[in-house]
């Protein structure tokens, strides 16, 4: 990589903090790539596909436990941030719409439906699951001010949404973006259609089970 194609705050770094900050980007998306693939993957598979030795790898994530971890709140936080950008847009339902395939883009759910379970979450990621509600919240209220959001329509429904397009996996990924934004616009064309629903949409919590350990 040029140093004309670095990020700008990679640029300004010395040497071997620069060396680091490269080496901790190869790893995370290493880490991505074998840990979606098989989370029950040692990390040392993620070492030698991110072309780093082991050391290296331990002297930022002193276990796998932590690796995960860091992947999944960087994918929260991601998603947050894509909220965020979305929100921008004062169209109500011009900015949801905008926000469901920004995500689905960004491929945030797949960390979630695959990695749930693996590792033990602790406090420091509470705040952005503070600010992923207040921003959730605000997606759905705004797009239901615009007419467009059928009424029945809950924030646990855009997580049903994203994890069935998570779930359009092919090896080819550009043919997997493709028929992820295929499904994704079927079920946005459901978001405001009329009619009731059937069932109940899911209760608050009803998934928290996953994010258990699978050992214990």
């Amino acid at each position: 990589m040029s140093k004309t194609a670095e990020p700008a705050a990679q640029r300004a770094l010395p040497g071997r903090k620069a060396q680091a900050a490269r080496n901790d980007e190869l790893i995370l998306a290493a880490a991505r790539d074998v840990f979606l693939a098989e989370p029950k993957a040692p990390i040392s598979a993620v070492a030698e596909r991110a072309g780093v030795g082991i050391s290296a790898l331990y002297r930022r994530y002193p276990g796998k436990e932590d690796l995960l971890r860091t992947l999944c709140y960087g994918g929260l936080r991601r998603y947050n941030a894509e909220a965020e950008a979305a929100l921008e847009n004062a169209d109500g339902w011009a900015a949801l719409v905008d926000f469901l395939q920004r995500v689905v883009d960004a491929d945030v759910h797949s960390l979630a439906v695959h990695l749930a379970g693996t590792f033990t979450a602790d406090e420091s990621i509470l705040p952005d699951v503070m600010r992923s509600a207040e921003l959730n919240d605000e997606l759905l209220r705004r797009a239901r001010e615009s007419g467009t959001l059928r009424p029945d329509v809950t924030v646990a429904d855009l997580g049903l949404i994203l994890e069935a397009c998570a779930a359009v996996s092919l090896p080819d990924p550009e043919r997997t973006a493709q028929l992820r934004r295929r499904v994704l616009a079927l079920l946005i064309d459901g978001l405001a259609a009329a009619g009731d629903l059937p069932g109940p949409p899911p209760a608050a919590g009803e998934f928290a089970h996953r994010w258990q350990r699978r050992d214990q």
